[in-house]
Formats: C-alpha cells, structure tokens, sequence
C-alpha cells in the first residue's frame, strides 16, 4: 500500500484559512480596538505587541504558535499593558503575518 502525503493539502487548507482570518476576521477585531483605544495608545500597543512577537519568534522558534502566543500575552502583562485578549490576539496575529510576509 502506498503512503500518500498529505503535506501540500494540509499546507493549502492553513494557507486558506490564515487568508480568511487575515481577510475577514482581523480587520473588525483591529476596528473595534481602535475604537476603545485613542491614537497614542494604539501606537504603543502595536510598538509593545511588535517587540514582543520578534521576541517570542527569536526565543521559542520550534516551538509552537501558542506557546509563543503565551509569552507575547504574558510580556505585554509585564508591562502593564491590560485589554482584552481577543483584541491582542488580533494585533498578534497582524503583527505575525507581516513578520511571515517579510521573510
């Protein structure tokens, strides 16, 4: 019996999905934070949440998209920065797509 390999299949259907997410979901998460935050806020959110992504990419490489999630979330904790996780999960994942579009 012949092994069949799923890779490209299953690298098509997260291609789909992180397009979908990028495309449809982050832009009315990124909306509603812009919404609760002003200006100079946002800016050092999104300055905080940058470093903070670079680091976990530069610190946990391997390891999985969550564990690196959690450092990010427990970094931006540590610098007093308290929102909504939903929210800094959008900025997240923003922050991560351009890192993975730069590279």
């Amino acid at each position: 019996m012949k092994n069949i390999d799923l890779t490209p299949v299953i690298e098509a259907i997260v291609a789909l999905l992180s397009a979908i997410i990028t495309i449809f979901i982050l832009p009315k998460l990124t909306k509603h934070l812009k919404q609760s935050l002003n200006a100079e806020q946002m800016s050092a959110l999104r300055e905080w949440v940058k470093i903070a992504v670079a680091a976990a990419e530069q610190l946990y490489g391997s390891k999985t998209g969550q564990q690196k999630k959690e450092y990010v979330v427990s970094f931006l904790l540590s610098k007093g920065i308290v929102i909504n996780i939903d929210e800094v999960t959008a900025l997240i994942e923003s922050e991560v797509y351009k890192l993975t579009a730069e590279q």
